[in-house]
């Protein structure tokens, strides 16, 4: 049996994804093993669509081992699934897995993605004891006509979610590729990964780089934000209607919010988590660009 896990932390690249098989697996799937059951005053939410680390995704490739489902999440210790809300036989089991000694090593991402993600998986923890889910509203006013419709519940569904990334959000255009900056027209971004490096990327596919907007609605087209994890990811958010942004963290989920659940006003001042270089404002011209 195969044991597949993805990392979940990018916004804008592809998580890691590492498979496992054979004494491995029968390791890791020990580790995993349920033990008690969560109570419920212990079950604080796991952020639907924050920027950075999220969990590890586990899927079961093959004949299933009792007592766990074919996919479900690991996130400090605890697992998440159908029919499942446990902590883990050992709640250690994320560290042994991305450690720099762990299963992870294979993918050769280096001494230093180990570290940041060791630091990832204890922000994670510290949103988890302090986050306060509740809903953001979405005023209804008019200050900037040309931007898209705020629809969330037309990006979250199983057909677009996982495949369409910030910046298909961001630029308002599906292709469920996962698109990155630059791919369409042959101009990749390259690394080290930079706001010098995706900013050139994303003026290829026609974006129009707009330092000087501040915030400021576009007469034309919409304005979009690029963020940057420096090596790490990039991210972009885009401005609604009304003034106010949203954004996809990855495959997931469309959100209005920052990671401490506020309104995003301004992206230069919304808890980014990891992505600390604002880079630039940008207009998407509808209708003008292409991305894959």
């Amino acid at each position: 049996m195969t044991l597949r896990i993805t990392i979940d932390i990018y916004s804008g690249r592809p998580n890691p994804v590492v498979d496992l098989r054979g004494r491995e697996t029968r390791d890791v799937l020990e580790r995993l093993r349920p033990g008690r059951r969560l109570k419920r005053a212990e079950i604080t939410p796991l952020p639907p669509s924050t920027l950075g680390y999220r969990g590890l995704t586990i899927e079961q490739v093959g004949p299933l081992t009792r007592g766990l489902p074919r996919s479900f999440r690991v996130a400090n210790g605890d697992l998440f699934g159908p029919n499942l809300a446990h902590r883990a036989a050992d709640p250690d089991v994320e560290e042994f897995i991305c450690g720099s000694t762990g299963p992870l090593r294979r993918l050769r991402l280096g001494r230093d993605f180990s570290l940041i993600l060791m630091r990832e998986i204890v922000r994670l923890r510290e949103i988890r004891l302090r986050y306060q889910w509740r809903h953001q509203p979405w005023p209804q006013r008019d200050k900037c006509r040309c931007a898209p419709l705020y629809e969330p519940e037309w990006w979250n569904v199983p057909q677009r979610q996982p495949h369409n990334n910030c910046y298909n959000y961001g630029t308002n255009c599906r292709t469920d590729t996962f698109a990155q900056p630059g791919q369409a027209a042959g101009a990749m971004y390259t690394w080290p990964l930079s706001c010098a490096s995706v900013r050139p990327a994303a003026v290829a596919d026609e974006l129009i780089d707009n330092p000087a907007a501040n915030n400021r609605c576009p007469k034309e087209g919409h304005l979009v934000a690029l963020v940057v994890w420096p090596n790490g990811d990039f991210h972009w958010y885009r401005k609604g209607r009304n003034g106010l942004w949203s954004h996809k963290p990855g495959g997931t989920p469309v959100t209005n919010v920052d990671n401490s659940g506020n309104p995003i006003p301004d992206p230069r001042t919304a808890d980014r988590g990891p992505y600390t270089q604002f880079c630039t404002f940008m207009v998407v011209m509808h209708g003008h660009i292409k991305i894959q």
